[in-house]
């Protein structure tokens, strides 16, 4: 085996959705001007006894169910979350608890909104390199556990969920090389700080960054996997904001791309964001199995990853 590919995906998300006109009764705040600036509708919002593992499991095990792999097969399970309250066991360790699997390395990645394709990258090198050969690769966060409800700046971004892949060993590659990378001097333009800990961001650097730095990153994923944008029949991106989203992908060259708009159904979930909103095109069947997407996370730390692999 010389590589890895995306064998099944699964997604979850809490039963309790929140309007934008929800919001405007707890907020100063209404419909238009959080549509207008952020793109988002609605968001998902986990009940208080619905911890991050429980919905990582969820989504989890229907990615299991997809693969027609079963327990014993995953030997690794990469959890990537910034919202877990708990520090050991850790949270994939608690998945892998609750889905029954019997002795995989278990590790939690907290690279915050760019922590899912961070966490595919390691479960590709791990593969890579013999030390895996099935692996449960997990987005989870509950944010609505970290904001400020009376900060409109903020609370009308956030959802909560969960998104799942089983990545396995196969015989020729079909997750490409990552580009990843941070920018530390402005690493505390995205925070999640303090007792209790709360959300906070400088939200014009950030769009700054994002607008004038990233579309040239993401064309160096592409070429390190050997494909043009124009090539791509998928892009998903960090679900941050439709703003961002949307003039990002264009300034790729993705012209002909299926563009993952989840945010605007979901929020912002962090590192659920990328895998929930792919696994949501797979199930509405929007990209064809084998095409090539380009999944790239971005946000807190200021990092970001990418890749581009074959759609499941």
């Amino acid at each position: 085996m010389t590589g890895a590919r995306v064998l099944a995906l699964g997604h979850y998300q809490p039963s309790r959705v929140l309007t934008n006109d929800d919001l405007a009764q707890m907020v100063d705040t209404d419909d238009a001007w959080i549509s207008s600036r952020v793109g988002i509708r609605t968001r998902h919002i986990a009940a208080p006894d619905e911890t991050v593992d429980a919905m990582a499991a969820a989504a989890a095990a229907k990615a299991l169910a997809a693969s027609g792999l079963t327990a014993q097969d995953i030997d690794l399970v990469l959890v990537a979350t910034c919202t877990a309250v708990d520090r050991s066991p850790n949270t994939a360790a608690r998945v892998a608890a609750r889905l029954g699997l019997p002795s995989p390395a278990a590790m939690d990645l907290n690279v915050v909104c760019a922590g899912f394709t961070h966490a595919l990258a390691t479960a590709d090198h791990a593969i890579r390199a013999g030390s895996a050969v099935n692996a449960l690769v997990v987005g989870a966060e509950k944010f609505t556990d970290v904001v400020d409800w009376t900060d409109r700046s903020t609370c009308v971004l956030v959802g909560d969920g969960a998104g799942a892949a089983v990545v396995t060993a196969a015989p020729e590659p079909e997750v490409g090389p990552v580009l990843w990378g941070s920018v530390p001097d402005m690493g505390d333009a995205v925070r999640i700080e303090g007792s209790p800990p709360r959300f906070a961001q400088q939200g014009q650097a950030v769009y700054r960054w994002a607008t004038t730095r990233l579309p040239a990153i993401a064309r160096q994923v592409c070429e390190r996997s050997g494909i043009e944008p124009a090539d791509l029949a998928g892009v998903v991106l960090h679900q941050a904001n439709l703003r961002l989203i949307e003039p990002l992908a264009e300034r790729i060259g993705a012209v002909n791309a299926v563009i993952a708009r989840d945010v605007v159904e979901s929020g912002n979930t962090s590192a659920a964001s990328v895998p929930l909103a792919l696994s949501k095109l797979v199930e509405r069947r929007e990209i064809p199995s084998g095409a090539p997407v380009l999944l790239f996370g971005f946000g807190g730390n200021l990092s970001y990853a990418g890749q581009v692999i074959r759609c499941p």
